[in-house]
């Protein structure tokens, strides 16, 4: 039987690989609204969109397989990373991105939870244990 630590840990992992598959169906079924939240300085923008969208799918159904799991949490928190300066763009230049609202009472918390949602990853995939030691083989 698994412990309530392993219980949540999981669960926790479940909602991730929700939220990213959601996320990649969402770059790749309307890639132009993500277009709009690009740097400037990003290479082909649009397929580097499309890419970000079958990585987040494939990083989900990773992160739910036990052999890649830890690898999927790693790729997972280094993408929130890499996505940080698109939701600056997005919030300090207030892009209207539908449904997304465009409202700091969105971008604010959305921003300063960037580093929850790279600590989640590295949680849900055994990187790291609660709350910030690494965990033990």
């Amino acid at each position: 039987m698994a412990s309530e630590p392993d219980r949540r840990r999981a669960g926790m992992r479940f909602a991730l690989a929700a939220i990213y598959i959601a996320a990649g169906f969402a770059h790749l079924a309307v890639p132009d609204k993500f277009l709009a939240i690009a740097p400037s300085w990003v290479p082909f923008p649009i397929e580097v969109i499309l890419v970000t969208g079958i990585c987040e799918i494939a990083g989900s159904i990773a992160l739910l397989t036990t052999p890649l799991r830890w690898w999927a949490g790693v790729a997972l928190a280094l993408y929130a990373l890499c996505v940080w300066p698109a939701n600056i763009k997005h919030a300090l230049e207030c892009i209207d991105v539908p449904p997304i609202p465009n409202s700091w009472l969105y971008h604010g918390p959305r921003l300063v939870l960037q580093p929850v949602l790279i600590w989640w990853a590295l949680y849900c995939a055994d990187v790291i244990a609660w709350p910030w030691r690494r965990q033990r083989g």
